[in-house]
This record gives structure tokens, C-alpha cells and sequence, in this order.
């Protein structure tokens, strides 16, 4: 059964798409939670605007440099093209109404997936995740980077995922963690929106050792004590990634705080902490306004 958009259409789905495998999981993965969609696969193309292959061939036909930036120009395009070609081709497979778009960048792709989102009109943004660690994963990665900077929900795959997270991401409930605040009211309210046929699992982590927890709270929500320090982004983060997979949840939904890039990057989030913890797609919904979404 198809996943409505708020307003009863399909919903309008931006996909990031450089040919990568993590690029073809998460097309893969997102048409599993949304059967139907309309999406518009998005390659930055960069400089030097071709592949190191195609750049030393050129560059032995070139009579000059003048004709050599005419010549990478014109075949970077067309090798952006039928690359982009390819993530439209696998969208459409996937069951999606898909149409390419070729953008040029000059860095800061995390950026240019936010502003293309907000100019589309996009209800999604969805990128794929490669998994980094080390010095890198503490840096951030692109996909961290659309996370803290985009306008609305934005879904990272990340790769790869086993046949029992496949078979969750196909039929699995849809796990929303939750403490009350606007932010997580706007994550619920997002989730209802874009995946309103799948069951909605809404889960509290509570205080970890020696932290007492404060009330019942709503009968509707399940609560978890926190598996590492209480009240840490990295402990939320990892009991909210072991519940979802005790519940073979198909995606993790977080709100975000809102912070700037810089404080995300330096402090940490909850939303980035399940980024590196969480073997299943997580859908980080903003703190704006979600278009569709009651304010």
C-alpha cells in the first residue's frame, strides 16, 4: 500500500545518488518504507568534473589548457549525466516516479542537499551513509552535515544491512524515541505524515544506574532504562539503537534540537550519535516546522 504525503499525493522525495553501493542501498532501503513516492535523484558534480580516467585521456588530446577545461567540461557533464541516469533507472525499478538532476558544487554538498530540498519543496531527503570512523566520523560526514543543516526530514541508510534488517525495513514497525519535548512531538507527527501504514512505536530511555525515573509517564510510550551513562547523547543513542533491534524496527526517528552545525559536531547529538550506532536506516526530523505537519 502505497505511503501517502501529508496533504493525501505521494510524497516528494529527494535522493542523493553518486553511484556509490551506499548510494544503491539507500534507494533500495528508502522504497522499502515508501512503496510509492515521487523522487528527483540529485548527483553534485564537481570538480574536476570528470573521473581520473577520463581526465588523463583528455589531457593527452588537449592542445592546450584552454581546450583541455572545454573538453573536461563537456565530458564531466555527460559522465554526471549518465551516472545520475543510473540512480533514476534504479528508482523507477524500486517502484518510484523518478527524474534526474545534475547539480554543479564546489564543496559543501551537506548545503547543497539542504537548499535543493528546501527549493523542490521536498517532503524527504534521503542519503546513504558510508559508514565512516576514526578521525573522519569525528569530523562529520555529508550525510551529518544535510542532517544538522536540512529544512525537513532527512532519512540515512546506512550500509551494510543484514537480511534481518532488510526484512524490518520492508515490514517492521517504525520506532520513534521520544522525551516530551517540541522537537520529539514534531519527529511523532513527521512519522504519521510519510509512514502512516506502519505500525508507531513510541519509546522513552529513561535514567540509567543509580538515576530514579520520574513518574509513570504515558502508558502509550515504552520506557527503556538508558544501557550507558544516563542523560548522555551516546547512551540515549545506543539503548534507542538496541531496543529498535530487539522490535525488528525499520527505521530509528529522532527529532533534532536544532543546533548549529558547528555545536553538533564539537558536543554531539543524539540524532548523530545513532548515525555511527544504529544498523538501520534513521530518519532525523528538524526542529522547523515539518510541511504537512501540524506546527
Amino acid at each position: 500500500m502505497s505511503a501517502p504525503a501529508p496533504s493525501g499525493r505521494s510524497p516528494r522525495v529527494l535522493v542523493g545518488y553518486d553511484g556509490s553501493r551506499s548510494a544503491v542501498n539507500a534507494v533500495e532501503a528508502a522504497a522499502q518504507l515508501l512503496p510509492a513516492a515521487d523522487a528527483t535523484v540529485l548527483h553534485l558534480w564537481e570538480p574536476p568534473f570528470a573521473s581520473p580516467e577520463l581526465r588523463a585521456r583528455l589531457a593527452g588530446r588537449a592542445r592546450g589548457l584552454e581546450e583541455l577545461g572545454r573538453l573536461l567540461e563537456t565530458e564531466g557533464r555527460a559522465e554526471a549525466e549518465r551516472l545520475v541516469g543510473n540512480g533514476v533507472a534504479l528508482a523507477r525499478a524500486a517502484g518510484w516516479d523518478a527524474e534526474p538532476l545534475v547539480r554543479r558544487t564546489f564543496g559543501g554538498d551537506g548545503y547543497q542537499f539542504a537548499r535543493t530540498a528546501e527549493e523542490l519543496g521536498a517532503d524527504l531527503v534521503v542519503v546513504g551513509s558510508r559508514g565512516l570512523g576514526g578521525v573522519r566520523a569525528a569530523l562529520g560526514s555529508v550525510s551529518e552535515l544535510v542532517v544538522q543543516v536540512s529544512p525537513v526530514p532527512v532519512l540515512v541508510v546506512p550500509r551494510p544491512l543484514t537480511t534481518a534488517e532488510w526484512t524490518a525495513a520492508a515490514e517492521g514497525p517504525v520506532l520513534v524515541g521520544t522525551d516530551g519535548s517540541p522537537g520529539a512531538e514534531r519527529a511523532a507527527a513527521a512519522v504519521r505524515a510519510l509512514l502512516p501504514d506502519r505500525e508507531h512505536l513510541l519509546v522513552t530511555v529513561t535514567g540509567g544506574d543509580g538515576v530514579p525515573e520520574e513518574g509513570a509517564g504515558d502508558p502509550g510510550v515504552l520506557r527503556v532504562r538508558c544501557s550507558g551513562r544516563a542523560g548522555s547523547a551516546r547512551g540515549t543513542a545506543a539503548t534507542l539503537a538496541e531496543t529498535a533491534a530487539a522490535r525488528r524496527a525499520a527505521v530509528v526517528v529522532v527529532g533534532s534540537r536544532g543546533h548549529s552545525a558547528s555545536h553538533e559536531l564539537l558536543v554531539g547529538s543524539v540524532p548523530t550519535a545513532l548515525l555511527h550506532c544504529a544498523h538501520r536506516p534513521v530518519l532525523v526530523v528538524p526542529s522547523s516546522p515539518v510541511p504537512g505537519a501540524p506546527a
